[in-house]
Protein backbone atom coordinates (compact mmCIF):
# COMPACT_ATOMS: atom_id res chain seq x y z
CA UNK A 1 0.00 0.00 0.00
CA UNK A 2 1.33 3.55 -1.42
CA UNK A 3 1.17 6.48 1.85
CA UNK A 4 -0.52 9.58 0.39
CA UNK A 5 -0.67 12.77 2.54
CA UNK A 6 -3.25 14.82 3.66
CA UNK A 7 -3.14 16.99 0.73
CA UNK A 8 -3.15 14.24 -1.71
CA UNK A 9 -6.78 13.13 0.36
CA UNK A 10 -7.95 16.73 0.55
CA UNK A 11 -7.75 16.70 -3.77
CA UNK A 12 -9.94 14.26 -4.28
CA UNK A 13 -13.71 14.94 -4.77
CA UNK A 14 -15.78 12.00 -2.85
CA UNK A 15 -19.39 13.83 -3.05
CA UNK A 16 -22.54 12.34 -2.29
CA UNK A 17 -25.18 12.07 -5.49
CA UNK A 18 -28.47 11.25 -5.66
CA UNK A 19 -29.43 8.44 -8.45
CA UNK A 20 -31.96 10.35 -10.87
CA UNK A 21 -31.51 7.99 -13.57
CA UNK A 22 -30.45 4.09 -14.54
CA UNK A 23 -30.76 2.46 -18.28
CA UNK A 24 -29.03 -0.59 -19.17
CA UNK A 25 -25.55 -0.24 -21.25
CA UNK A 26 -25.49 -3.14 -23.85
CA UNK A 27 -22.09 -2.10 -25.32
CA UNK A 28 -20.42 -2.76 -22.20
CA UNK A 29 -17.94 -5.26 -22.01
CA UNK A 30 -18.65 -6.28 -18.55
CA UNK A 31 -22.82 -5.50 -17.60
CA UNK A 32 -23.10 -2.21 -16.48
CA UNK A 33 -25.45 -0.05 -16.19
CA UNK A 34 -25.48 3.65 -17.42
CA UNK A 35 -26.49 6.30 -14.42
CA UNK A 36 -27.02 9.85 -14.19
CA UNK A 37 -26.49 11.34 -10.73
CA UNK A 38 -27.42 14.91 -9.23
CA UNK A 39 -24.64 15.89 -7.26
CA UNK A 40 -25.62 19.02 -6.19
CA UNK A 41 -25.82 22.77 -7.10
CA UNK A 42 -21.82 23.20 -7.09
CA UNK A 43 -20.92 19.98 -8.98
CA UNK A 44 -24.32 19.17 -10.61
CA UNK A 45 -26.10 16.43 -12.73
CA UNK A 46 -23.15 14.08 -14.60
CA UNK A 47 -23.02 10.90 -15.98
CA UNK A 48 -20.79 7.44 -15.36
CA UNK A 49 -21.48 3.57 -15.94
CA UNK A 50 -21.02 1.66 -13.65
CA UNK A 51 -20.53 -2.72 -13.13
CA UNK A 52 -23.40 -3.23 -10.14
CA UNK A 53 -25.41 -5.19 -12.22
CA UNK A 54 -25.26 -8.28 -10.10
CA UNK A 55 -26.64 -6.89 -6.58
CA UNK A 56 -28.74 -4.08 -8.00
CA UNK A 57 -32.02 -3.97 -9.93
CA UNK A 58 -32.17 -0.63 -12.25
CA UNK A 59 -35.43 0.31 -10.15
CA UNK A 60 -33.80 -0.07 -7.02
CA UNK A 61 -31.06 2.24 -7.65
CA UNK A 62 -33.37 5.23 -9.00
CA UNK A 63 -33.70 8.32 -5.45
CA UNK A 64 -30.19 6.04 -3.55
CA UNK A 65 -27.71 8.33 -2.61
CA UNK A 66 -23.85 7.21 -3.71
CA UNK A 67 -20.78 8.45 -3.08
CA UNK A 68 -18.78 9.81 -6.41
CA UNK A 69 -15.17 10.82 -7.40
CA UNK A 70 -16.49 13.72 -8.94
CA UNK A 71 -12.87 15.57 -10.31
CA UNK A 72 -11.52 12.74 -12.44
CA UNK A 73 -11.10 14.02 -16.16
CA UNK A 74 -14.14 12.82 -17.90
CA UNK A 75 -13.33 9.20 -19.94
CA UNK A 76 -15.30 8.02 -23.04
CA UNK A 77 -16.45 4.57 -22.44
CA UNK A 78 -18.14 3.23 -25.60
CA UNK A 79 -20.91 5.45 -26.17
CA UNK A 80 -20.84 6.94 -22.83
CA UNK A 81 -18.74 9.54 -21.59
CA UNK A 82 -18.20 8.98 -17.82
CA UNK A 83 -17.70 12.27 -15.96
CA UNK A 84 -17.60 10.51 -12.13
CA UNK A 85 -16.61 7.44 -10.57
CA UNK A 86 -19.32 5.53 -8.84
CA UNK A 87 -17.47 3.83 -5.62
CA UNK A 88 -18.14 0.50 -4.02
CA UNK A 89 -16.55 -2.88 -2.23
CA UNK A 90 -15.64 -5.80 -4.21
CA UNK A 91 -17.38 -8.77 -2.48
CA UNK A 92 -14.66 -12.28 -2.73
CA UNK A 93 -17.34 -13.34 -5.97
CA UNK A 94 -16.00 -9.71 -7.56
CA UNK A 95 -20.03 -7.89 -7.24
CA UNK A 96 -20.21 -4.52 -6.74
CA UNK A 97 -21.33 -3.08 -3.22
CA UNK A 98 -21.91 0.37 -3.46
CA UNK A 99 -20.62 2.88 -0.95
CA UNK A 100 -23.29 4.67 0.13
CA UNK A 101 -23.97 7.55 2.92
CA UNK A 102 -25.42 6.16 6.51
CA UNK A 103 -27.92 8.37 6.68
CA UNK A 104 -29.18 11.00 4.15
CA UNK A 105 -27.06 14.08 3.58
CA UNK A 106 -27.18 17.09 0.89
CA UNK A 107 -26.25 16.38 -2.75
CA UNK A 108 -22.70 17.66 -3.07
CA UNK A 109 -22.21 16.98 0.39
CA UNK A 110 -18.25 16.27 0.80
CA UNK A 111 -16.44 13.26 2.13
CA UNK A 112 -13.70 14.69 4.57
Amino acid sequence: MIEISWEDFERVELRVGTILAVEDFPEARKPAYKITADFGPEVGVKRSSARVTDLYRKEELIGRQIVGVVNFPAKQIGPIRSEFLVTGFYTPDGAVVLAVPERSVPNGAKLG
